[in-house]
């Protein structure tokens, strides 16, 4: 849905695609905010150009990314930014063993009937089920147990509707919710139907969405995410689009960047992607 946003960005996507390009690195990684590479970043790096149509120069990413070979020292995040990273790249780039090596190092994150970032855990997370299950997707093989992750991420489900990433913090959230629509849909789950409410009760009238109803300002990763699952699930964008469009656009800056909320001055790759997938869902 971000190739979308050009519709939006005009003549300024050419902005966007210098920005993105100023972080990528001699050594073939996109730089985080400390400027050093980062697996988690050149995911977004990545997507944000080919979202752009933007060339890459996909054999100094690749030599970069072939360095982290089957992924066995990285922790969960980064493994599933390993597997994104080549499907984005180059599907065909890693051999069948290399892929279900990655896959078993997936496999000791498996927390109960789901998936946890931190191994050992008796619960699963909705994100560690939604990067986990797009990891597997990614990898182009089948996701372990299915029916446990949906179990797991059945019981993440809160009274009110929306959905806690973890079930020791009983607090409902925009990210968690948007995570659960993006994975109940990829994996054709039933949604309860009170999800998209209790969802777009996180949207402030006149701008985003909050990560939380009493959040005290929205942020772009909730917006985009919430717009994506919200899309997802066939919900008609129109009647916020307009307030949607000019929260996104406040967190624009000349560089060809986007800001995570108004109180953050840095620019990084991610929220610059999370920018493009919102105008791509707000450009219909």
């Amino acid at each position: 849905m971000a190739r979308l946003a050009p519709k939006v960005l005009g003549e300024s996507a050419d902005l966007v695609a210098a920005f993105l390009r100023s972080r990528l690195l001699d050594e073939g990684g996109f730089m985080n905010r400390e400027g050093k590479a980062d697996l988690y970043y050149t995911v977004f790096g990545i997507e944000g150009l080919l979202a752009l149509r933007q060339d890459l120069p996909k054999d100094s990413i690749a030599a970069w990314l072939r360095q982290f070979g089957d992924g066995r020292k990285l922790d969960f995040v980064h493994l599933c930014c390993l597997a994104r990273s080549w499907a984005a790249l180059d599907p065909s780039a890693l051999s069948l063993d290399t892929r279900q090596a990655l896959a078993a190092h997936l496999e000791f994150h498996r927390s109960g009937t789901g998936y946890h970032p931190a191994p050992g855990r008796d619960q699963g997370s909705a994100y560690g089920c939604l990067l986990a299950c797009a990891a597997y997707e990614d990898l182009a093989l089948p996701v372990p147990d299915p029916t446990g992750v949906k179990a797991c991420m059945d019981d993440l489900l809160c009274e009110d509707g929306g959905w806690t990433n973890e079930k020791k913090i009983l607090l409902a959230n925009a990210p968690g919710t948007a995570a659960a629509l993006a994975l109940y849909r990829r994996m054709h789950w039933d949604l309860p139907a009170t999800s998209i409410s209790w969802l777009m009760n996180c949207r402030q009238p006149d701008s985003g969405f909050l990560a939380f109803p009493k959040a005290p300002i929205p942020d772009l990763l909730s917006t985009a995410v919430a717009l994506h699952g919200l899309s997802g699930a066939g919900v008609d964008l129109g009647a916020i689009k307009e307030p949607s469009l000019d929260f996104v656009d406040s967190l624009w800056n000349a560089e060809g960047g986007f800001h995570g909320n108004w109180t953050d001055h840095t620019l990084d790759c991610e929220y610059t992607y999370y920018g493009l997938l919102a105008l791509g869902h707000l450009s219909l």
